[in-house]
């Protein structure tokens, strides 16, 4: 009586193989279908000065129309996050609430500024995390250049500094195969080199500084060659693809630092087959300038009180010689 039984069960186990193959085949569709409610945004003007309010403008109706989506569809998170985007006063260059989402966020005066600092996130950012990450609203795009612009003034109360907040490329999750490729970051490299050419051609008496947190160092790294960028600062950094820091092939000062509490420390800093980015760029022979982070954890860079915000904000300010050395 068994024997009769194995084809009747090898079938059964056939069609729920089937089935479960055909449902995870409908939630992945779902998923896709579900992103792909965002609408595109629409064209923007060419940056200028004279477009900036227009483009301001803009991406605000966009936020407000991917807010009634995200609302209609009830992504609750994406909801929550978009709600802040739109707080009176914020200003958006750029913004695409498909997939993760793009944002890139100006606070200060663009046209007017001395000094520009362009803050470059890492992995896991996305849309929904803009502003806020658990108790570390710092630890984000958005929070954490406001951190950088208030110490800024704190020390130099008025300092002519105008932050961007920069979500411009698709971060990969920490969970994800992506996180050890450069991948994304050579996409989000094109993208960078572009911001700072506009923003270069928008204010060309500004100085510009990359800060560049994890992930977004190796994109700084691939975006850097050739880029009107004065200071680049690496700090919590896999590696930026560059066995030293003149192989990066820019003028500008290079800056790295890892605080003593941040788990990137036990991340091995090679290179195989494609995987991982190489030289610790804190390490003595890569040939940046080292400075004190302090005991930063990995999300714990730009918290104000911190020594890393402190030099941080220094770097940002091109005052250099005041930045501390580890």
């Amino acid at each position: 009586m068994v024997t009769p039984r194995l084809p009747r069960a090898r079938g059964l186990g056939r069609c729920l193989a089937a089935v479960a193959v055909i449902i995870a085949v409908w939630v992945t569709t779902l998923g896709a279908a579900r992103v792909d409610l965002y609408a595109r945004p629409g064209a923007l003007p060419a940056l200028s000065v004279s477009t900036l309010a227009a483009r301001y403008k803009a991406n605000r109706r966009a936020i407000g129309q991917a807010l009634r989506t995200a609302r209609r569809i009830q992504d609750g998170d994406r909801a929550r996050a978009l709600d802040r985007l739109l707080t009176p006063g914020r200003k958006f260059l750029f913004f695409d609430p498909r997939g993760t989402g793009r944002a890139v966020e100006v606070i200060g005066d663009l046209a007017h500024a001395r000094r520009l600092a362009i803050l470059v996130p890492g992995a896991d950012t996305t849309l929904s995390t803009f502003d806020e990450r658990g108790q570390q609203p710092y630890s984000t795009p958005g929070g954490g250049a406001r951190a950088l612009l208030a110490q800024a003034r704190r020390l130099a109360p008025h300092p002519r500094l105008a932050v961007v907040a920069w979500l411009g490329y698709s971060p990969p999750q920490v969970t994800s195969a992506g996180v050890m490729t450069d991948v994304r970051a050579d996409a989000g490299a094109v993208r960078l080199r572009r911001l700072v050419d506009e923003l270069h051609d928008l204010n060309p008496a500004a100085e510009t500084a990359l800060l560049c947190h994890s992930y977004g160092s190796v994109v700084c790294g691939e975006a850097l060659k050739g880029l009107p960028v004065d200071d680049v600062a690496a700090f919590g950094s896999p590696g930026m693809r560059a066995s030293t820091a003149g192989a990066l092939g820019t003028r500008a000062n290079v800056w790295a630092a890892r605080g003593s509490r941040d788990w990137m420390q036990f991340v091995p800093h090679v290179r195989v087959l494609g995987l991982g980015f190489g030289t610790d760029p804190v390490s003595p022979g890569f040939g940046a300038r080292v400075f004190a982070a302090g005991a930063a954890g990995h999300g714990d860079y730009l918290r104000p009180g911190s020594l890393s915000l402190r030099n941080l904000a220094l770097i940002a300010l091109g005052r250099g010689p005041q930045v501390s050395l580890a």
